[in-house]
């Protein structure tokens, strides 16, 4: 039997090298190490923070969780990433419209099948937990029933997950299309029930512009003003084919963003996928808005999509995170992503910006708790928060292990995690103080 998350937690205290960035490392803030640094968490939160020797004195009766051997990191949060597609992570090669057309719509289609989306909700709650991603922000299904499955699925597990129905009135297949009305009737039903379940949040998730006509988007602009607190979640400035299409589709919005925009879809709890591509203006709307892009390297890259510009958003005020993607991107681990993300920011030169081991924790863990509207429970090690947590701990005579192990400190420690670590290294997995996986 599952335990739920109300059951009542032990008392614990953590031992082992805490490593995370309250204070955001692009903003003139740094990576905070304990290296024999210990946790008391109490009805799984964090209640105590300090040296080993202190706590286990002021605690000796605490159950000990002896995480020493690895790293012991904030839970990650995956701001973008598709439920329907992790069966075809792998479809590369092709550009972002081909892609979608040849791997992810017939899949997505697939999930008409109650039976199958509750297969595939398995499989991707699983994928997520064992990359120790412990938050997410998730494109879910066209399906209603496909959406609840999902939802349930990640209430049996005690993940924290933010999803919805996907919406879409035109350009994609038959099948996946709905109107207005039913989409904001299923999209109420699944909010009822689900919305604040929990762990459970909704986000209200048209596809993107292009396949969203205005009255459509206007219905998740409705949506989003009757769910309090709804996360508003979609596709922008991806690929170069695909924003002339929503030029042509938008004669009258300004840019891609606007059309979002001028519905009201564009807010601070609005968090955007890619923006490969951004004008200057729409920069300066998103950081008015404060709204977030989730940055999506490996996805770009396998995609052709183009080299994410960090610098300008950074500069522009706008919020990044990191998304996976899957199935565009190439797998659930954010270790990889942050790895995939330095690569992109080297490769463009004098306009990337230099990323260190604290930049790609903080993209990882507290940015997507900011961009989630979540950092007051989760995202970094400090009091108050909730023990969501990953235990990065390599096998025993892998070459991590053997690097991470000869480290010359805690930081170049974690920058070997993220340049060798895979969803294997993930040796545990804590929500809310409650051990998920390892």
């Amino acid at each position: 039997m599952t335990a739920t998350p109300t059951d009542t937690l032990p008392s614990l205290l953590v031992r082992g090298t805490l490593l995370d960035t309250p204070d955001d490392p692009f903003r003139g803030g740094s990576l905070r190490v304990e290296e024999d640094g210990a946790l008391l968490v109490g009805d799984g939160v964090i209640r105590e923070r300090g040296t080993w020797h202190s706590l286990v004195k002021r605690h000796p009766n605490a159950e000990q969780v002896d995480l020493r051997g690895g790293l012991v990191l904030p839970g990650f949060v995956d701001t973008h990433v598709h439920f329907p597609q992790v069966r075809v992570i792998g479809g590369l090669g092709l550009p972002l419209l081909e892609w979608l057309e040849r791997w992810a719509l017939p899949e997505e289609a697939r999930l008409a099948d109650p039976a199958y989306a509750h297969g595939v909700a398995r499989d991707f709650v699983s994928g997520l937990v064992r990359a120790g991603t412990t938050s997410a922000l998730v494109f879910g299904s066209h399906f209603a029933p496909a959406v609840d499955a999902l939802f349930g699925e990640a209430q049996r597990v005690g993940l924290r997950v933010t999803s919805g129905l996907v919406v879409a009135d035109r350009v994609l297949r038959d099948d996946l299309l709905t109107t207005a009305e039913r989409a904001l009737d299923e999209s109420r039903d699944l909010a009822a029930r689900w919305h604040g379940n929990g762990r459970l949040r909704y986000a209200v998730t048209p596809r993107f512009s292009l396949s969203a006509s205005d009255e459509l988007l206007a219905a998740c602009a409705q949506l989003a003003a009757e769910v309090p607190g709804a996360m508003v979640t979609s596709h922008l400035n991806e690929n170069e084919d695909e924003i002339d299409h929503v030029e042509r589709a938008f004669p009258g919005a300004a840019h891609y963003l606007d059309s979002y925009d001028r519905h009201g879809l564009v807010g601070p709890r609005t968090v955007l996928a890619h923006d490969v591509h951004p004008r200057d203006d729409e920069l300066a709307v998103l950081a008015s808005r404060g709204a977030s892009i989730a940055h999506c390297p490996t996805s770009n890259a396998a995609l052709g999509s183009g080299l994410f510009p960090l610098r300008r958003h950074v500069d522009a005020g706008v919020g990044v995170a990191l998304g996976s993607d899957v199935g565009a991107g190439t797998g659930f681990s954010l270790l990889k992503e942050g790895l995939a993300a330095l690569f992109h920011q080297q490769l463009l030169g004098r306009a990337g910006m230099p990323l260190g081991p604290a930049h790609l924790l903080h993209l990882a863990t507290r940015a997507g708790a900011v961009a989630l509207g979540q950092d007051e429970q989760v995202g970094d090690l400090g009091v108050g928060r909730s023990f969501d947590a990953v235990w990065v701990r390599p096998a025993r005579g892998t070459t991590a292990d053997v690097v991470m192990r000869h480290a010359r400190d805690a930081e170049s420690a974690l920058s070997a995690a993220f340049a060798l670590g895979t969803s294997a290294d993930t040796a545990g997995v804590w929500v809310g103080g409650r051990r998920l996986h390892g």
